[in-house]
């Protein structure tokens, strides 16, 4: 898994997909979408990038970018197709969407995008920041959650659901976990458990 700085590879027009996220901290529900969207959608590649601050959680302070981050190469090391984006990071303050998009655009023109995003957004696309702009530039793939109903992609984004098994794993729960003491190596990949153990994040 290669950092941001990425080349175009100048052949046909690529298939680029966009994860992005807090990843406070990364988890196996993590891994299993990307493996799912790199197959489902044919990926050529899947930049992996974790938010500085998610507009999303305006009221929460995530774990450090630094820490995130050494988390995002343990987890999608050894994952063919996927590359980790520091372009958030970088960049610092709220992360939207719409600048994280133009940046990939800028340096793939070509490329097709799909932007993966958890059910619970989709209905709020619209909303988002320079949302006709959004539409026009990328597709949008919405992540299941078990249990419940899956909504399209509204109007007048474009886009598609993704058909693999959705997982109840929650970063939440694990920090929970993790505060409490309990053993979470059912939830994260092994290098992930043991940096955890010792980094004493949450």
């Amino acid at each position: 898994m290669s950092n941001s700085g990425l080349k175009s590879s100048g052949s046909s027009p690529q298939s680029i997909g966009i994860f992005g996220g807090t990843f406070d901290p990364v988890h196996n529900g993590h891994v299993m979408v990307a493996r799912t969207a790199l197959e489902e959608l044919a990926l050529d590649r899947l930049l992996i990038v974790p938010a500085a601050q998610s507009p999303f959680k305006p009221g929460e302070t995530p774990a450090p970018a630094a820490a995130r981050v050494e988390l995002l190469r343990l987890a999608f090391g050894d994952l063919p197709g996927c590359e980790l984006d520091l372009l958030e990071v970088e960049r610092e303050g709220v992360s939207y969407s719409i600048d994280t998009v133009l940046a990939v655009v800028k340096r793939f023109p070509e490329a097709q995008l799909f932007y993966l995003i958890g059910a619970d957004h989709a209905a709020t696309l619209p909303q988002w920041r320079e949302a006709a702009a959004l539409a026009e530039l990328a597709a949008f793939v919405v992540v299941p959650r078990p249990g419940e109903a899956v909504p399209g992609v509204p109007e007048p984004f474009r886009g598609q659901v993704l058909a693999g098994q959705p997982t109840d794993i929650s970063a939440r729960t694990l920090r929970a976990k993790l505060a409490a003491g309990e053993p979470i190596e059912d939830w994260v990949p092994p290098a992930v458990a043991e940096a955890l153990k010792t980094m004493h994040l949450y």
